[in-house]
């Protein structure tokens, strides 16, 4: 009866030990279950936040052309603006907060922008009695601009690896906060028994009242982002469509100062070609030292 009890005693402990012996699971399986775990998903999504810098291009697109002068002997379009394309550098600050989702970046990049663009137009008065008396003049203008944007932006990463190159496009909203004017008069005066040329000194005014106080516009661009430990190194190459007027068509005379040597600003459109490069900061973390970059 003991050695009876005693075998069963042990036959117990055997079915104990046995049914808790771990169970092995397949590749799979443990894939699936790291991929649910916390460290998974903090490599999925990310909010990060940084500050870029650079210097922007602009030009303009006209919509309707003004002046303060009119001319009686030839034709109005003679003494049309003529617009520089690209020719004058500006700058801007931004302040980058995105969110990151497996490969798509939803931004805003409240920004501080810069901008100069720049134009010339030209006048001829003649003797009618006398062809050789005339006077040639040429405006040269170069307007800067400030203005607070917000920007509202979807990237696409288009590989990820730890150099990541992305596409984006977005819309952005702008705010006056200055804006300068400088006209320099040159020209040639061949009425005063001679050819005489000369260079007036520069006007330069305060122009805020001549912008509008608000505009808008489309982006588009590329850049790459590269991992660096725990930070993001940022290239990034914007251009910037605008779709609203930037001028002030209530206070387009306002000036008697321009008014005074013909200038009148036409209705125009910016467009801005930006370079910017810049760092990021994820700001969410697991533990200490934990790496919140994606290796792969």
């Amino acid at each position: 009866m003991k050695k009876l009890y005693s075998l069963s005693i042990l036959l117990l402990l055997t079915g104990l030990v046995f049914g808790q012996a771990p169970k092995r699971k397949s590749p799979q399986a443990y894939n699936s279950r790291a991929q649910n775990t916390p460290g998974g998903n903090f490599l999925d999504k990310q909010w990060w936040l940084g500050l870029k810098a650079g210097v922007n291009l602009s030009d303009v697109t006209v919509d309707k052309r003004y002046s303060a002068l009119s001319p009686g002997n030839y034709p109005t379009s003679q003494t049309d603006k003529v617009y520089d394309d690209f020719n004058a550098i500006g700058s801007q600050v931004t302040l980058e907060v995105s969110f990151y989702f497996k490969g798509f970046t939803f931004s805003l990049q409240p920004a501080y922008r810069h901008s100069v663009f720049t134009y010339s137009n030209n006048y001829e008065w003649s003797d009618p009695e006398n062809a050789t008396n005339r006077l040639e003049l040429t405006y040269d203008n170069e307007q800067k601009v400030d203005h607070a944007e917000i920007p509202l932006i979807f990237k696409y990463d288009i590989i990820g690896n730890r150099l990541r190159p992305y596409v984006q496009v977005g819309v952005y909203y702008g705010f006056l906060i200055n804006a300068n004017k400088s006209v320099e008069v040159s020209g040639t005066d061949y009425a005063s028994g001679g050819v005489n040329e000369f260079t007036n000194d520069p006007v330069i005014i305060g122009a805020k009242d001549l912008f509008a106080n608000n505009h808008w516009g489309l982006l588009g661009g590329i850049g790459a982002n590269y991992n660096l430990g725990n930070v993001r190194l940022n290239l990034d190459i914007q251009y910037r469509k605008g779709m609203s007027l930037i001028n002030s068509t209530e206070n387009r005379f306002g000036s008697d100062r321009l008014s005074g040597i013909g200038e009148a600003m036409d209705d125009i459109k910016i467009n801005n070609l930006a370079f910017s490069i810049g760092c990021l900061f994820p700001m969410r973390y697991l533990a200490s030292g934990f790496k919140t970059l994606d290796q792969r």
